[in-house]
């Protein structure tokens, strides 16, 4: 199903280490409305879906693993050179104990990532604008961490990031469209 390129879909670059710019970028490595959230999301919805709109389901979800790839880079990058104190100062002390530098999926507060945060209603319309809330919603983040961010360098990969999250909302809206069509000529529900 998927070809991998040992490479990311866009470069990440860091300035400095940066503890506390790596715990903000946690919650959208697990967070409910993170990465992992959407992909899993998208690609279990796609089974529930009429056929029209399967493929974008599993484009942008399959987009949305690459994205917690990249994620996870600056995660890294930021800390990689990190000493147990600065991990304490960004509080990361915790963080830092359960798992060293290791990446795990759990949001800002520490919650580890749950199966509860995705949602499949099993209407379609209904499961893509929840599709859309949750697009808007990373879409938010990702402009609150570039705000918090002193990084030009992370800032760059942030903000491709966050305009990605436009576009899923875009292509999701035009799925709505095309259901609703369908939904108008009787086709299904």
């Amino acid at each position: 199903m998927w070809i991998y390129e040992k490479k990311l879909q866009y470069p990440v670059r860091v300035s400095t280490c940066n503890p506390q710019l790596a715990k903000w970028l946690i919650e959208q490595y697990g967070g409910a409305d993170g990465e992992l959230s959407a992909a899993l999301r998208y690609l279990n919805q796609r089974y529930s879906v009429p056929d029209k709109v399967v493929g974008i389901l599993t484009d942008i979800g399959t987009e949305e693993f690459a994205h917690l790839e990249m994620i996870a880079t600056m995660i890294y990058k930021l800390t990689k050179d990190a000493t147990p104190e600065q991990m304490k100062e960004a509080g990361l002390g915790g963080r830092y104990t359960d798992h060293d530098l290791a990446m795990f999926y759990e949001n800002t507060d520490r919650t580890p990532w749950t199966a509860a945060y995705i949602q499949a209603k099993g209407d379609p319309i209904a499961d893509l604008y929840e599709d859309i809330a949750a697009e808007e919603k990373a879409r938010a983040t990702y402009q609150w961490i570039i705000d918090l961010s002193d990084d030009p360098d992370l800032n760059d990969g942030l903000k491709f990031l966050r305009e990605r999250e436009v576009v899923h909302s875009q292509r999701f809206r035009e799925a709505v469209e095309i259901l609703k069509e369908e939904r108008d000529r009787k086709k299904f529900f």
